[in-house]
């Protein structure tokens, strides 16, 4: 307090700032201050309205000193670092002592014990250093013996991931499994290939004696009627074409599997959307380089899913590469330009001696046409793939869009019908006469009456005309379209056969017999069979069931899954839902043939797109690039090139690529 007093009159501020804690009668007597003080931590930006109200409601009778702390806390309530201050409050009385501990409690200020003599605090200051020392210590020897902890656990903890993956493994399989009524084993029903059954029983010995168990594992093979889950074997190669079949749906167990033929189709019809030999060789170095590093790649076990996923389809997209530089050569398309590799079939030599081309004309006419018809200017079909004179005539795109687009009409037909085949397959694998006499029969004649007789028709226009009577050829679009209406009138297109009227009336008349046959036949035998068969297994004698058992032919009735909706417990045949059923599967073939084969002309507008973009790519890029013939020149086409390559890669690998391949992915959908 002398000291305090002392301090007081040294400083005149400090004395008129603190001049009313003293009251004016003990002031002139000069008798000791008994002033009490309050010490806490506060938040920083709550100091100003703190003391305010500490002003306000102790009318100035308080003395506040506060410093900020420069390291921001720890809220032990909500873990966040907050800013605090440390102040000290001096005052006189209890009253003032209650509202000044009220304030700080409504400020949520944390309030700290503080001796009042200065030898009290000294000690009690070396007492929390001690303990801070002692603290200190203690988080020290805690901190390293947790380092050598984790560093003994870290060369084991690859081991101890193993280990537990294992354990999970065998109680998430262990979970599958029935407890016997004895309490004694494990019983365990599953599938498995007939073919694995010795292997099974070999790695189920390995396990008896690695355990040193003396009760052997039992192998039972049991019988059921329960239809097995579809298995199909497959390995790295068949692995991803098995994933795109599986993709629309699985069969049903012992159904013939499309993904073999998929191995084939599928990079197939890729490539006629995707014909280009240049990309086709990126594309398959691309994937030979994976192929190669297979084994590198699948260690590092990459967290990329975009990359793992490109790198599953490695062998897919190896194929379609290889396709890809196969119809490009058809297409005799490498970077939206042609190789003449065993020359042009066309000359122009004889346009001047046996045709009407002269010197004059050449000046005045911007385009010339070479006329087949005359001798010596085609010289027969090209070795392989497009003549290459293609590239640089005006009338290119009116060429390979014909071509294309009844390509891609005939390799739709041929793969739909391929499909419908492969149904007659399970049908006769399944022993149901009834599928192909009410299903498959009409669903060929239907298809192959319309579309199959369109097919036909574009190779008889191929072969029929030649470049001396291409002129009078018809058009094989109103044809067709004439084809459904009856429409015979059109004196301006004419036929392409004789007899053609009555062939095609005869074509549409039986397409049209084939809807009531899908739609009506089937649900009728099969009423009329099961009345038979319910019929023939209902008389009674004396209460006993006499009768015959179903026949063969009854036997379609129980075979026939999709159909009747009797379960195995043996429901009643409902008529209703299987007449249901075939007109939903009636409507959805008929219409089926119709919009799939207009959807398999995106085989020609795919390949349209990729051959455009291709040599707009080059026209705008690479040839700008060409073009210069300054020395300037050699150096931009290093950064041309580079844009090209990258535009290349990115537009017409990936982008393009990808589109395609949902598209090949659709049509085999």
């Amino acid at each position: 307090q002398a000291e305090l007093h002392h301090q007081q009159m040294a400083d005149p501020d400090l004395l008129e700032e603190s001049s009313s804690l003293l009251e004016p009668s003990e002031m002139g007597r000069g008798a000791p201050l008994r002033l009490g003080f309050v010490a806490g931590v506060i938040n920083r930006e709550r100091i100003p309205m703190f003391e305010r109200m500490l002003w306000r409601v102790c009318r100035g009778n308080v003395f506040l000193r506060q410093a900020e702390i420069e390291n921001p806390l720890e809220d032990p309530v909500t873990g966040d670092y907050v800013h605090k201050s440390v102040f000290i409050i001096f005052f006189q009385g209890d009253q003032l002592k209650n509202r000044v501990k009220k304030i700080c409690e409504g400020f949520r200020a944390s309030l700290y014990p503080c001796p009042e003599t200065p030898q009290e605090r000294k000690e009690m200051a070396s007492g929390v250093n001690t303990r801070i020392d002692d603290l200190q210590m203690v988080l020290n020897q805690t901190e390293d013996h947790r380092q050598r902890v984790l560093q003994a656990a870290a060369k084991t903890i690859r081991v101890w991931f193993i280990k537990v993956r294992k354990m999970k493994a065998i109680y998430h399989t262990l979970n599958l499994c029935n407890i016997d009524v004895t309490q004694k084993c494990l019983i365990a029903e599953v599938w498995c290939p007939v073919a694995d059954l010795d292997s099974i029983q070999f790695a189920l010995r390995r396990g008896t004696e690695h355990s040193g168990s003396t009760v052997p594992s039992i192998l039972n093979r049991m019988q059921t009627n329960q239809t097995p889950p579809t298995y199909n074997k497959t390995n790295k190669f068949t692995c991803g074409f098995q994933n795109i079949v599986d993709a629309y749906g699985i069969g049903t167990y012992r159904e013939i599997n499309p993904a073999p033929y998929t191995i084939i189709t599928f990079p197939f019809l890729f490539a006629v959307m995707f014909g280009d030999f240049g990309h086709g060789i990126l594309m398959t170095l691309i994937a030979v380089w994976m192929v190669l590093r297979e084994s590198r790649i699948l260690s590092q076990k990459s967290d990329n899913e975009m990359f793992n996923m490109v790198f599953s389809g490695r062998y897919i997209i190896l194929l379609m590469g290889l396709f890809s530089t196969y119809t490009g050569l058809i297409y005799n398309d490498c970077f939206s330009k042609s190789l003449n590799m065993f020359g042009s079939s066309w000359s122009v030599r004889p346009m001047f001696t046996k045709g009407n081309w002269s010197d004059a004309l050449l000046e005045t006419a911007p385009l010339l046409q070479l006329n087949p018809a005359i001798p010596g200017v085609f010289n027969g079909p090209y070795p392989f793939g497009i003549d290459p004179i293609w590239n640089i005539a005006s009338n290119k795109l009116a060429f390979l869009n014909s071509f294309k687009m009844k390509m891609s009409v005939i390799l739709g037909i041929i793969h739909m019908l391929f499909g419908v085949t492969l149904s007659l397959l399970n049908h006769i694998y399944f022993k149901k006469p009834l599928n192909i006499y009410l299903w498959f029969i009409p669903e060929m004649i239907f298809m192959s009456s319309l579309f199959g007789y369109l097919v036909i028709l574009i190779f008889y226009k191929w072969t029929a005309y030649d470049a001396h009577t291409s002129k009078d050829a018809p058009s094989l679009l109103i044809h067709f379209i004439n084809m459904f209406l009856f429409s015979y009138s059109d004196t301006s297109n004419k036929m392409l056969y004789k007899g053609q009227k009555g062939l095609q009336c005869f074509l549409v008349v039986v397409a049209l017999l084939c809807v009531p046959w899908m739609l009506v036949a089937k649900p009728l035998v099969l009423r009329q069979q099961y009345l038979r068969r319910k019929h023939l297994g209902t008389h009674n004698f004396g209460g006993i069931r006499v009768g015959n058992g179903p026949t063969e032919e009854d036997a379609e009735i129980i075979q026939h899954d999709q159909l009747s909706t009797h379960s195995e417990e043996g429901e009643e045949f409902d008529f209703g839902d299987t007449v249901v059923y075939q007109a939903i599967h009636t409507i959805e073939y008929c219409l089926g043939c119709i919009s799939n084969t207009a959807s398999y002309l995106r085989l020609w507008a795919l390949s349209l797109a990729h051959a455009q973009l291709s040599e707009v790519l080059w026209t705008m890029v690479i040839h700008v690039g060409l073009s210069v013939r300054s020395l300037g020149g050699g150096f931009g086409l290093f950064f041309i090139f580079a844009a090209f390559a990258t535009l290349t890669v990115a537009i017409l690998l990936v982008m393009e690529g990808l589109s395609a391949f949902l598209h090949a992915l659709r049509l085999h959908w």
